[in-house]
């Protein structure tokens, strides 16, 4: 059951990415030509904005899974509602918390506003943001429970529906009334409706959670959860420096302009880390299964197989987004908003150890293990911080994802080797930096021989170049790794996997016939 929930999760997950990139494009290419680049510097900038803001959610979400992963394998009910009750409550305190923390800071959101020449009320348009944050975290809390039951799936399916309706209203609303305001108005609106279907389909599918006399949660266990929630809440912290500072250092010192030309790439890069980090994402909660009913050798095991297809999955992404992006962005939107090409290599380098990140992360995040780390998080925000000011006034833009680079070493160096490698594993940290330095080697060796490939295709149409170098990059990077690795246990593994189901799939086929 845990794997053909993996493989569900995993399928629906892909195909809710594929919705979501294509869609995305199409939207993100309607509101360039109607409103322009600063408005979606603006975009950008707000949203990172608010993603800091929502620190005050405190990674409770996933403390709250983890609690849940036990009484589900139990199959005791009592203990779920009760900790949804405690999630329940607790999310209604973020929101009102995220709430008043917005409201504190809206008199002062010019601060961090650059150069910019639209005639906004951005206080304003800073408010819908902050609504539309505080709405998603309503009812949200009965998403944890199809998490928790490994049912992502569901979640996704419903997005999809979400991410087109919502897509087709925004970019209707652009092309009648161009009223940037209307536009955010509907998507608060589609938030709270989401909210509201994944809640009436999770209630269907576990009636036993409306129940409305449950019990208070015992006081050993919010001890248990506050104890994590305090580790979790500087994991929080240093996640969202990390991942909501980058547009706000660009917008003060490159102005609101540079953050929208680098808004298209940013769309590019997060859509295909969303896209392939599904295979690896949608695990999560099998992970929680497994190391409650395992040992460190078949952990490790699987960590193996695991790290294996994220390696393999981040060797065809950042190759295929090296090669093909600006190709692409020239198609889809036009030449004039391309970045440098050093710009490029440096935004795929953090791609392939984002991707790598997932396989270490599932891991930590399956054993609960926050409190173990609790500083690490903190002290990469800093040095990203630092290092991100420091070279975007020295080098300009590419300083800001170096400064994102240097400091994700702090994870690589330190946190995944102590705390995964030597925690669950019992392995040595001289083995983790041998395997992650061989597999980063083989990265940069391939990611060069792939550009200097590409290079060489120089047609005159841009669009049989964009065909050519897909088919390339589909082809030769995939290749490469079969002849590298088709002799190791992780490969025969996946292989004879991949023989069972399709044998599984062909002997349904026939029998409905």
């Amino acid at each position: 059951m845990r794997t053909k929930n993996s493989i569900k999760n995993s399928l629906i997950g892909v195909l809710t990415s594929v919705v979501s990139i294509l869609v995305g494009f199409i939207a993100q290419k309607f509101f360039i030509n109607i409103l322009g680049s600063e408005y979606l510097g603006v975009n950008g900038l707000f949203t990172n904005i608010i993603s800091i803001l929502s620190i005050a959610e405190l990674g409770i979400g996933g403390t709250i899974v983890y609690h849940l992963y036990k009484p589900i394998a139990e199959d005791n009910k009592e203990r779920i509602k009760i900790l949804l009750k405690f999630y329940k409550i607790a999310y209604r305190w973020i929101a009102l918390t995220i709430f008043l923390a917005g409201m504190i800071l809206l008199p002062f959101i010019h601060i961090f506003i650059g150069d910019v020449s639209l005639d906004l009320n951005f206080k304003f348009v800073y408010f819908l943001f902050l609504i539309q944050t505080v709405f998603s975290y309503l009812l949200t809390y009965k998403r944890s429970i199809l998490y928790a039951y490994q049912k992502n799936y569901v979640i996704n399916i419903i997005h999809i529906g979400y991410i087109l309706t919502f897509n087709v209203f925004q970019i209707l609303i652009l092309l009648y009334t161009k009223n940037y305001y209307l536009y955010l108005i509907i998507k608060i609106a589609f938030v709270l409706l989401e909210n509201i279907i994944i809640s009436i389909y999770a209630n269907k599918l576990y009636p036993f959670i409306k129940d409305k006399e449950v019990e208070n949660l015992d006081s050993d266990t919010k001890k248990d959860v506050f104890k994590r929630v305090r580790a979790q809440f500087l994991h929080t912290i240093g996640g969202a420096v990390i991942n909501g500072t980058d547009n706000i250092v660009i917008s003060k010192f490159l102005g609101v302009y540079s953050v929208g030309i680098y808004s298209n790439y940013n769309l590019i890069i997060t859509q295909v880390f969303l896209l392939f980090s599904q295979f690896i994402s949608s695990i999560t909660a099998s992970v929680g299964d497994l190391l409650v009913k395992s040992g460190p050798k078949k952990l490790f095991d699987t960590y193996k197989k695991i790290r294996f297809a994220n390696y393999w999955i981040s060797v065809f992404c950042c190759v295929s987004v090296l090669v093909l992006m600006e190709d692409f962005i020239t198609i889809w939107i036009g030449a004039k908003y391309l970045l440098p090409t050093t710009t490029l290599f440096i935004l795929v380098i953090n791609l392939y150890q984002k991707i790598m990140r997932s396989c270490n992360d599932v891991f930590l995040s399956g054993a609960g293990i926050c409190v173990e780390n609790k500083y690490v998080p903190i002290i990469e925000s800093i040095i990203n911080i630092v290092c991100s000011i420091i070279l975007v006034m020295l080098i300009g833009l590419p300083g800001v994802f170096i400064g994102t680079l240097i400091s994700s070493l702090t994870l690589w160096i330190y946190s995944y080797p102590k705390f995964v490698y030597k925690n669950l594993f019992k392995r040595k940290y001289f083995d983790f930096i041998k395997e992650t330095a061989g597999y980063l080697l083989l990265f940069l060796v391939l990611l060069g021989i792939m550009y200097l490939v590409c290079m060489q295709i120089n047609s005159q149409n841009i669009y049989i170049n964009l065909l050519i170098k897909s088919i390339v990059c589909l082809i030769l990077p995939n290749l490469f790794i079969y002849l590298i690795f088709k002799k190791t246990d992780n490969y025969v593994f996946f292989k004879q996997l991949f023989l069972k189901k399709s044998s599984s799939i062909i002997s349904k086929i026939k029998k409905s016939r």
